[in-house]
Formats: structure tokens, sequence, C-alpha cells
């Protein structure tokens, strides 16, 4: 039992790393309805930023990861301003190959500034070390990324349902001509929407460094993976994502260590189910 338990907390270690992508992923989609295929590039620019950051200038932690959030928000804003801007009313299919054209884009920029080697810096010395946890050292930095996905959750509900920002970007998205009708700069709030989700996206990439090589194709690999909890979850639902993140999580701990053949099979069993049964997903409207 103690073994099962144990993995159950890797799983959810793994969880939160795919809810800060799917969260920015979420949002961008549920308020901006743009799908962004090119999200898990700033997940990846965010570990990049962070490990030059820390790894290679040895900035101070913390401040690394708030950088490397704001420097990603940064590049979300040029994205969204001269690019994404331009094809949100077109059809999914052209956003797809603007997203994906870029995911392109952002792999070739990083291979020639960082090269194509596997990066990891060393974990900070607060967080470094193990706890026993059923009967197995249990690292502090897992202990540490669960409570950072708790605390996002809060921070999103807090954001976008009991602030006026929330409410106003929930305003634009739901009807954006009556919103600039009442005076609302619709464009400066999606911009700020993207920037927000950029800065998710990054804050994931930057915390994982420590636990997660870096490396050229790590956007990609992630974002199939946050696709697959948005479409479990529920598109454009962020209560869908967390739990289509712990449901992916779980899975991935699970399959690892009781049918590790089909570790990347099942998840998208599921989804594949999921698709037939409920298709607006678990939480998604209809």
């Amino acid at each position: 039992m103690e073994n099962y338990l144990y993995q159950g907390l890797i799983g959810l270690t793994y969880s939160m790393y795919l809810w800060l992508l799917a969260a920015g992923l979420t949002i961008a989609f549920g308020i901006l309805n743009i799908l962004n295929f090119s999200h898990g590039s700033l997940f990846m620019l965010g570990a990049y930023f962070a490990f030059t950051l820390y790894g290679v200038f040895g900035i101070n932690f913390w401040l690394a990861v708030l950088l490397s959030a704001l420097g990603v928000a940064l590049v979300g804003a040029v994205m969204e301003r001269f690019l994404f801007r331009r094809i949100y009313q077109l059809e999914l299919p052209f956003q797809l190959l603007l997203t994906y054209g870029l995911v392109l884009v952002l792999d070739d920029i990083v291979k020639i500034i960082w090269g194509g080697a596997f990066l990891v810096p060393p974990i900070p010395p607060l967080l470094d070390g193990a706890v026993p946890l059923f009967g197995r050292p249990f690292p502090i930095y897992n202990l540490f990324i669960l409570a950072v996905g708790a605390l996002v959750g809060i921070l999103l509900w807090i954001v976008f349902d009991k602030t006026w920002w929330g409410r106003m970007a929930r305003a634009a998205a739901w009807n954006r001509e009556m919103g600039a009708t009442l005076g609302m700069n619709v464009p400066r709030v999606f911009t700020f929407v993207f920037m927000f989700a950029a800065a998710l996206a990054a804050l994931g990439g930057a915390l994982g460094i420590p636990m997660r090589p870096v490396s050229p194709g790590l956007g990609i690999a992630m974002i199939v993976q946050a696709f697959i909890v948005t479409v479990i979850g529920g598109l454009g639902n962020l209560r869908g994502a967390f739990v289509g993140a712990i449901v992916v999580g779980m899975l991935t701990a699970y399959s690892t260590m009781l049918f590790p053949l089909f570790e990347l099979f099942l998840p998208y069993v599921v989804m594949a189910a999921v698709l037939m049964l409920r298709p607006q997903g678990l939480l998604g409207g209809r």
C-alpha cells in the first residue's frame, strides 16, 4: 500500500507541471478563443530563460523564476499583438497552422542560442534533500511543486472570479463588441490575458528545470500532454484543466509502475473514451 501512495505523490507532482501549462492554454482558449499549439514552446522558453539566469549567471533561483515568467510574458505580448490578433476571427485550421509554425521557429531559435544538449542545473539548496514519506525518501522539491500548483489554482480563482480585471476579461470574451461599446479597451485586455497565460506556461517550465532536463523539443512533448489534459477536463474550463491534469498525472505514474509498456498509451485511451462519451470534457459545457 505504501508503494501505491508514494507513487500517487509522484503522479500529483507531475500533475502540477501539467496544470501550470494547461491552465494557460485553457485561459487563452476560454477568453481569446484561440487554440495555441505554440503554448508548449512558451513552457520551453521559461525553462531556458530560468536555466540561463540561475544555472549560468548564478542569479538567485526565485528571482530567476520570476524574471523568466516576466520575460516570456513579454514574448507573449509580442506574439499576441503582431500575430494572434490577426487570426482571432479565422477558423481553427488557420490558428493551428500559425501556432505550429511558431513551434518550429522557436525550436530552431533555441537550438541556435543554447544548442541541442540536455541541460539540468542544481536544485536550490533550500529545497534540496528529502523527507521520509511512506517508508521512502520523498524530494522536498516535489512537495514545493505540489504547494505551488495548489496556490496557483487559488490565485486563478481569485483573479478571474473575484477581481474587476477578471470580470472584465470574461465579459470581453463573452461579447467583444458590447465590451468595446461600454468603453473597455478589448485589444489591451486580450494582450494582458495572453501575457498572463504565457507567464503561467513559463512558470511551469522554470520550476521544472531542477527536476527535468531542458532540451529542444520539450515544448512539443508538453503541449501534447496539455491538449490531452484540456480535452479530458473540457476546453476553456479551468476547473476541468485541474481535474484533467490530475487524471493524466496519476495515470502516467501508476502506468509506469504497473504497466510500463502502456505508459504512453493509457492517457490517449482515456482521452478517446471522454471524446466518445462526453465530447465537451468532464467539466466542460455543451
